[in-house]
Parts: structure tokens; C-alpha cells; sequence
């Protein structure tokens, strides 16, 4: 596994340098973008504003426009140079419960790994966060910007969890959303037994990516020159009987349990 970030956790006056790993990766497939009638491959280009010349990736750089059509260029170094702290430092500001963490705050996950010379200070976090049952909150720069993030400590490893800003959740004041609902105890009933029925424990191994698979059914088909139909019908959007619907489903599920066993 390659790195893609050097730095260290700053722990009150300890330091312990690590390299930071991404923890996920993107199973969707790569589509090239072709025009429809000779298959010839579309392409995106930079070209000069001025020109409509190409400009080679190794000539571009970032420049900001202080007044109009001035610009000061921005090299990386520079970017390092406005707090070569904060480039190179997991700045732990306090510490949490988990629970209150709320997810939306939550976008991408990253392993920790210690260098070579601070296995014992890292190992040192990672069970204190265990024997303390908290999370650290800590501040990052990545790809010259600022992040949140959360440090959490899993088996051997330190995950760090990438976080947003408060001001980047956005309220759900506008959204037209329904107050307390007076549910019938009938209904209430049918809808408590079905998520009994479909509760079980948590074990992200068996959910996978289907549509990607369906995605590469079709392709298949389509390279054969066969027909292609939906395996099935889409669901339908309209406001239904919610009882009758909840009626059903529950016997879906039971079916489906007996089946099974």
C-alpha cells in the first residue's frame, strides 16, 4: 500500500511521525465518453483562454487574481510556507465520546501508520483511546486545505476519518418536512415487527456492490448484440395503502426466513 501523506500527530508536546494510507477504495466502472456515431473517443484538453492553444499539465500553475486580470502564482512550496505546521501535523485539539459525533459530519476514512521509530508512541495513542473509549479531534492540511478530523482507534490501527466543517452541513430547514405523525397503533404494530424481522447483526462483508454486476451484465449483452430488458419493474413512486403494503412485505420476510432455515 502506498502513502500519499507524511506528517505526524501532535499529542500535547508528543509527536509521532506516520504516514497516512487511504482506507477505501471506488469499485465503479470507468466509462470513456465517445461520440455516438463513429465511436471516436472524447477527450478534455487545457487550452489557453487567450489562444485556444493546448497547454502541457508541467506548464500550469495556480494563480490568484488579487485585482482584476493580476495574478500572483502559487507554487507548492508556497502552499507549505503559510503554516509549515499545520502541512505536516495532525494537530490533536481535544477529545470525544463517539456517540457524540454525529455522521453527517463523517466523509473519508484513512489508516495511520507509524514510522518506523515511533511504534511505541503510536501504540501508546492507539490503546489509550481504547482504555478511554474516546475519539481524538484533531486538524489536517491535505491537498492545500484545511480538514477536520477524527482519530479513532480500530484493532492495530488508527483510522483517520476525514470530517466536514459545520458550516459545509447544510440545514434541513427548507425541505417541506412532515411534524409528529399520529400513526395508527395498527400500522405502528406491522412496521415494529418487520424491522424486528429484518434486524440481525451488523456485518459489512456481505453487502456488495450488485448494481456494478448488473451494470456488467448489460455490457456483456450488448457486445453479444442482444436485446436488452430490465430484469425488473421499477418501483412505483405513488402514495399506496401503507398498511396492505406493510402486510405484504412482512410476509415476504417471513417467507423468505422460512426458506432459509
Amino acid at each position: 500500500m502506498r502513502s500519499m501523506w507524511t506528517g505526524a500527530i501532535s499529542f500535547g508536546l508528543v509527536n509521532i511521525p506516520i504516514k497516512l494510507y487511504k482506507a477505501s477504495e471506488s469499485s465503479r466502472l470507468d466509462f470513456d465518453l465517445l461520440r455516438r456515431d463513429d465511436r471516436c473517443r472524447i477527450r478534455y484538453v487545457r487550452v489557453c483562454g487567450e489562444t485556444g492553444e493546448e497547454v502541457p499539465y508541467e506548464d500550469i500553475v495556480k494563480g490568484y487574481e488579487y485585482e482584476k486580470g493580476r495574478y500572483v502564482i502559487l507554487e507548492d512550496q508556497d502552499f507549505e510556507k503559510a503554516n509549515v505546521r499545520k502541512t505536516r501535523t495532525i494537530d490533536i485539539m481535544s477529545f470525544a465520546d463517539v456517540d457524540e459525533i454525529d455522521e453527517k459530519y463523517i466523509e473519508q476514512p484513512y489508516y495511520l501508520a507509524p514510522d518506523e521509530k515511533a511504534a511505541q508512541a503510536y501504540g501508546l495513542l492507539r490503546e489509550a483511546l481504547k482504555e478511554s473509549k474516546k475519539v481524538a479531534i484533531a486538524r489536517f492540511v491535505l491537498r492545500s486545505r484545511e480538514h477536520l478530523a477524527m482519530l479513532q482507534a480500530e484493532g492495530d490501527v488508527i483510522v483517520l476519518h476525514q470530517m466536514r466543517f459545520a458550516a459545509e452541513i447544510r440545514s434541513p430547514e427548507e425541505l417541506n418536512l412532515p411534524g409528529k405523525v399520529e400513526a395508527e397503533e395498527r400500522q405502528m404494530k406491522m412496521a415494529l415487527q418487520l424491522i424486528e424481522h429484518l434486524t440481525e447483526p451488523w456485518n459489512p462483508e456481505q453487502y456488495k456492490d450488485t448494481y456494478v454486476e448488473d451494470l456488467m451484465r448489460i455490457i456483456e449483452q450488448k457486445a453479444r448484440g442482444e436485446e436488452i430488458e430490465a430484469e425488473e419493474e421499477p418501483v412505483p413512486i405513488e402514495v399506496v395503502d401503507l398498511f396492505a403494503q406493510l402486510s405484504k412485505s412482512l410476509e415476504m420476510v417471513r417467507e423468505g426466513r422460512e426458506q432459509k432455515e
